[in-house]
Formats: structure tokens, C-alpha cells, sequence
């Protein structure tokens, strides 16, 4: 049976929570729904570990990584970290899709380009290659690190491009990026 409904609320659970809870039983999972999406919240440190279950468990077979993006939480109400690395699985196998999803408090100043510690997780490109950009491109607007990343680079700004544009304190008219660009006509072109 693929979905497994609750006694006490009489909803329908995700057919993989269950694997999950009795697999990392005590390690901090947390669990919600909404609209029909199950979310499963991991501890940093437990990323790898859960996502190589749910890619290798007979009864889960999460095969493809559909994306990998980055949330930043700032001023939002009742938000529990700053950073969110969200990661959404499909199972071809079993027709289902489970978002994994990882939340990160920074400890340094998050405006400038400084790596901070706080922000790293381990690299899931191992599990699923394609997930090399998708890394890559959180890295560059979110200043989020995967650790054990092939090729760990920015990919939408250059390299030393002085901040992360999607974080929420940058700027909207951007930092004077774009009075240093050179204005081109056609004859110069």
C-alpha cells in the first residue's frame, strides 16, 4: 500500500515518513504537509545519510533529484533559521515526489562574501550528478557551501562577484555593480 492513513486524524501519511521515523528514530526528523507536499525537515549533519536511504531503500526508491534550491527566511514570521536548503525527490518506481529540507543559521555578518561555517552541507552530487548545478547556483545567490562539490564555483555572477543576491538584506538596486560595467555603442562593439 503506498499511503498509509492515520487513526487519530484520519489523513493520508506519505507511504516514506513511516520508513524514515523507523530508520533515523530519535535523530530529529521533522514532518509536514501542506497542500498535498510532504515536507521531511533533517539535521544538517544527517543530510547525507537520509538522502542515501532514500535514494537506496527498496521501499523508497528515490531516483531522480529534481531540484535544490535555497530559501532565505529572513523577517519571515515564526521562521525557525535563516537559510533553507530545500531538496525535492521523485520515485519513478512508486510515483511519489518528498521534499527534503535542511535549515541553516548563519554566525557570521551574511552581508559580504566571507565563508561561514554555519553554512555547509555535505554535497549530494555523489548520490544524484545532477545535482551539480542546482548546488552550484545555491552556493552563488544564497553563499551556501556543499562540501565534497565536484566542481564548486559560482555559475550565474563571476567569481568575484562581493555578495549572494538572493539573500534577503541585498540591496534592490544591487551595490554599484552595475555603474562599473562599461556602456557599449555600436561602433566599440
Amino acid at each position: 500500500m503506498a499511503e498509509q492513513q492515520s487513526a487519530e486524524s484520519g489523513r493520508v501519511e506519505h507511504a516514506t515518513i513511516g520508513r524514515l521515523k523507523e530508520a533515523f528514530a530519535g535523530q530529529g526528523l521533522k514532518v509536514s504537509e501542506y497542500r498535498g507536499d510532504t515536507t521531511v525537515v533533517v539535521p544538517a549533519e544527517k543530510l547525507h545519510e537520509v538522502m542515501t536511504f532514500l535514494r537506496d531503500d527498496g521501499e523508497s526508491k528515490y531516483d531522480f533529484l529534481s531540484d535544490v534550491f535555497g530559501v532565505d527566511y529572513l523577517n519571515y514570521p515564526k521562521a525557525e533559521a535563516r537559510f533553507g536548503v530545500i531538496y525535492n525527490l521523485v520515485s519513478y518506481k512508486f510515483n511519489r515526489r518528498l521534499f527534503v529540507k535542511v535549515l541553516l543559521n548563519p554566525t557570521l555578518d551574511t552581508t559580504g562574501i566571507e565563508e561561514d561555517p554555519a553554512l555547509h552541507l555535505d554535497s549530494v552530487c555523489d548520490l544524484w550528478p545532477g545535482a551539480e548545478w542546482n548546488e552550484r547556483e545555491t552556493f552563488d545567490m544564497f553563499g551556501i557551501r556543499f562540501d565534497g562539490h565536484p566542481d564548486l564555483r559560482r555559475i550565474l555572477t563571476w567569481e568575484d562577484y562581493p555578495a549572494h543576491p538572493l539573500r534577503k538584506d541585498y540591496p534592490l538596486v544591487g551595490r554599484g555593480e552595475r555603474e562599473q560595467y562599461a556602456v557599449l555603442d555600436r561602433e566599440s562593439a
